[in-house]
């Protein structure tokens, strides 16, 4: 048996599958400042109604959004920098690069530390590794009782060309283990041993920014587990959609920054294997933010740099980290997100309501119109099924937000303006989808999407219309879809090592040694022996400053159809350099059995009234549960298919077959 939870911005999603592969669901409201409360009330829940006992667990697996969150809040103390001299304003000064180049007030993403904790450190190393200034260890163990005086917890520790060269580090990291154990420290030379100076710096920081509340977390979290009588591993989603112990995870925190919506991009891949549709686009959103991520030949995109908390999802706006991570974009529209009225037209998001206060109908104190709300009035959402019925939904407050704080004051109807939500809310998904496929190569029109999250199946009819998609699934169950897709998330770890060299002049014994350096690291952190071993380089033409990602083997053939295909041509004979190796252990894939759906005679809707714009306002429209429907059967829009964790609408025109595992196969 194995068991999986996902905490969400505003909800916690909970997955079990029993010994006999059937699967049991749950959804509890996110719990703050700390989730934890939260899942161990889901887990006990799930637990007790699916009969078992925590002993006959094998193995659980756990993603979250809380370590973006805790970045993006900037609330943690005591988080502090060591550097090289003459590199302390490395953070402040990044690139020189400007992400609008015409807007003459843009500002640049403050540092997450700022310059007053930062310690310069008499060192230096060469680009080459050799060394310029010895460690001046004196000066460096009078730095260290500065930081301990000041109440540094945890340090970040960035030296120059110390990805090539890590003995100062190390050695300074030593120092600060024996003068000032109590604080924790990341290494640049471990975290990412990578070239480029502030991305660099600023990945560390950030590992070090999470690594106190988050070792807290799970050490508290898998106690807790402990003394409930779990005994089994104890898994943590990685960005790049790999899982990797929970011990490691508490070293090397920055690799779970994007760990929730990494599973999610999982299980859409997994469901278009099944509906044979390879190339797809998943479409996650949940009650806070809607996630996209492009999935090619079944196998979700990665990227080896992104960047968090972008502004309007422009490149160089957001903080860089160089861990792997799935080639996402998050944007502020989900569920909880708040409606406004902004120079006479409906503004939606990127703010949320979350979990506390939440949307106005949850009754717990929020009274700003959200989409959740706007959905309730037009009749989408049934106010006694919300998460299972967790959630009972109030429809006079979800009326009195809209009409109070958008309807008169655009002198408009409570209709309208919950649809204008509904419309907005659609268009910022629409930009965000084009980014992750057009801007990426891809025709969206030669591409399905795969809908999940508790409000993704409520806007992904109307999403594809607008962007000319033709086929659309809709899973059963996708309210939980991203722990469903933790459970079957393989053991992952990626190493990655700079070293410059010209493809085609480097020595076959020497690129064996290094990837055997990485492999040796990559089986420490794991603590097992992988199923296999994927290399991977970073290539680009001479003189180049952007690198492509290629497997090692047939690197020059794969990096010039990835050229061509990203940029529209290719450089044949140009030379080309190796920038940075790459290896990836991986373990064995876990099997996920989802469940079948029977056939047999078509369920009967019950009926409620809905709005379209298509009928001119509501209209009797049919209410199927998703658990009765069978097998075949077909459903003509408008409908509404609701479900323990999630609600269906299909507009006007649309139609939608149900497969065997129970998704609806939609089409227009």
């Amino acid at each position: 048996m194995q068991l999986a939870f996902d905490v969400g911005g505003t909800f916690t999603d909970f997955v079990l599958q029993d010994d006999s592969g059937r699967l049991h669901t749950a959804k509890k409201l996110t719990t703050y400042p700390d989730p934890t409360p939260a899942c161990l009330a889901g887990l006990d829940e799930l637990i007790q109604r699916a009969g078992v006992s925590w002993h006959e667990i094998a193995r659980a697996v756990h993603g979250t959004t809380w370590c973006s969150n805790l970045v993006i809040e900037r609330k943690a103390k005591g988080v502090a920098l060591a550097t090289t001299r003459g590199f302390r304003d490395v953070l402040a000064i990044g690139r020189q690069k400007r992400y609008q180049i015409y807007d003459l007030q843009i500002d640049k993403p403050e540092p997450l530390i700022d310059r007053t904790w930062v310690w310069e450190i008499d060192e230096r190393s060469r680009a080459d590794g050799t060394v310029h200034d010895t460690l001046d260890e004196e000066q460096a163990a009078c730095a260290i009782a500065e930081m301990r005086e000041r109440g540094v917890r945890s340090l970040a520790v960035s030296f120059l060309h110390s990805y090539v060269n890590p003995g100062h580090e190390r050695r300074f990291g030593e120092l600060v283990q024996e003068l000032a154990p109590e604080i924790h420290v990341s290494l640049s030379s471990l975290v990412s041993a990578q070239f480029r100076e502030y991305e660099r710096t600023s990945t560390t920081v950030v590992n070090a920014y999470l690594t106190g509340a988050v070792r807290e977390y799970l050490l508290g979290l898998g106690g807790q587990l402990d003394e409930r009588g779990y005994r089994g591993s104890f898994y943590i989603m990685q960005s790049g959609g790999g899982v990797a112990g929970a011990e490691t995870m508490a070293q090397f925190p920055v690799r779970m920054i994007e760990s929730g919506p990494a599973a999610g991009a999982l299980v859409a891949a997994r469901y278009g294997e099944l509906c044979a549709q390879p190339d797809l686009i998943a479409f996650d959103m949940g009650g806070t933010t809607a996630k996209l991520s492009l999935v090619t030949g079944g196998k979700p995109e990665t990227v080896d740099t992104f960047e968090l908390h972008k502004i309007r999802l422009a490149p160089g706006s957001g903080i860089p980290m160089n861990v792997r991570s799935l080639d996402l974009v998050e944007i502020g529209a989900g569920g909880g997100s708040i409606a406004r009225p902004e120079l006479g037209m409906i503004q939606v998001g990127p703010d949320s309501a979350g979990s506390t206060p939440g949307p106005a109908c949850y009754g717990r104190g929020g009274e700003a119109p959200t989409v959740t709300d706007a959905n309730l009035v037009l009749g989408y959402l049934n106010p006694k099924r919300m998460a299972g019925g967790s959630v009972a939904l109030d429809g006079a407050a979800a009326d009195k937000a809209i009409s109070e704080r958008l309807a008169r004051p655009l002198g408009i109807s409570l209709e309208e303006a919950a649809w204008g939500i509904h419309a907005m809310v659609n268009l910022n998904m629409e930009l965000a989808t084009r980014v992750v496929s057009i801007e990426r190569g891809h025709d969206p029109r030669g591409l399905a999407l795969v809908a999940t999250g508790g409000s993704g199946p409520v806007h992904a009819c109307r999403l594809v219309q607008q962007l000319g998609v033709g086929d659309v699934i809709m899973p059963a169950s996708s309210g939980v879809a991203s722990a469903i897709g933790l459970l079957q998330a393989q053991l992952r770890f990626d190493v990655s090592r700079s070293r410059l060299a010209r493809l085609g002049e480097v020595a076959e014994d020497g690129a064996e040694a290094l990837f055997a350096e990485m492999e040796a690291e990559a089986r420490a952190a794991l603590g097992s022996e992988p199923d296999h071993f994927e290399r991977e380089v970073d290539l680009r033409y001479a003189g180049q400053g952007y690198e492509l990602t290629v497997a090692y083997a047939h690197a020059e053939k794969l990096f010039e159809e990835l050229y061509a295909r990203r940029y529209g041509m290719a450089n044949p004979g140009q030379p080309i350099e190796i920038t940075t190796w790459r290896l990836t252990a991986v373990g064995a894939r876990q099997p996920v059995e989802l469940p079948r759906f029977g056939t047999g005679p078509p369920a009967q809707p019950a009926r409620r009234q809905a709005w379209f714009p298509e009928a001119k306002g509501f209209t009797d429209t049919p209410v199927y549960e998703r658990e009765k429907l069978v097998h075949g059967q077909r459903l003509e829009g408008p409908a509404i298919v609701e479900e323990r964790e999630s609600t269906t609408v299909l507009p006007p025109g649309v139609t939608a077959e149900v497969d065997q595992y129970g998704s609806l196969l939609a089409r227009w």
